[in-house]
């Protein structure tokens, strides 16, 4: 099982960078897909989640009218959309998979069943 992540890039203030994330090895049906970051020194934190019928989702306060989650079930990929950068946004991004939504919810990445490997957003001032 894999998940792999890209999209990320140095860009300014106000910009805007869109992130993928393709599943493979399994089918991700009942699971969560989102994305968590992690900035330099500080822990990884929930941004955003979809469930697989999309009709839920999730988002950081950080982010919200920022950020836009979206899936699409048959090509097992999720996207992160990212309007108005800023540069507290900089940090590792990583995508991820949970049977529940909660866990991105509630910001429990020890509870995540399936991580992407990281891909860096850096915005400047």
């Amino acid at each position: 099982v894999q998940l792999q992540a890209s999209g990320g890039g140095l860009v300014r203030t106000g910009g805007a960078l869109r992130l993928s994330c393709a599943a493979s090895g399994r089918t991700f049906e009942d699971y969560a897909l989102g994305w968590f970051r992690q900035a330099p020194g500080e822990e990884r934190e929930f941004v955003a989640a979809i469930t697989y019928t999309r009709a839920i989702k999730y988002y950081a306060d950080s982010v919200k009218g920022r950020f836009t989650v979206s899936r699409d079930n048959a090509q097992n990929t999720v996207w992160l959309q990212m309007d108005n950068l800023k540069p507290d946004d900089t940090a590792v991004y990583y995508c991820a998979a949970a049977l529940q939504i909660a866990t991105f919810r509630k910001n429990q990445a020890n509870k995540v069943d399936y991580w992407g490997q990281g891909t860096q957003v850096t915005v400047s001032s």
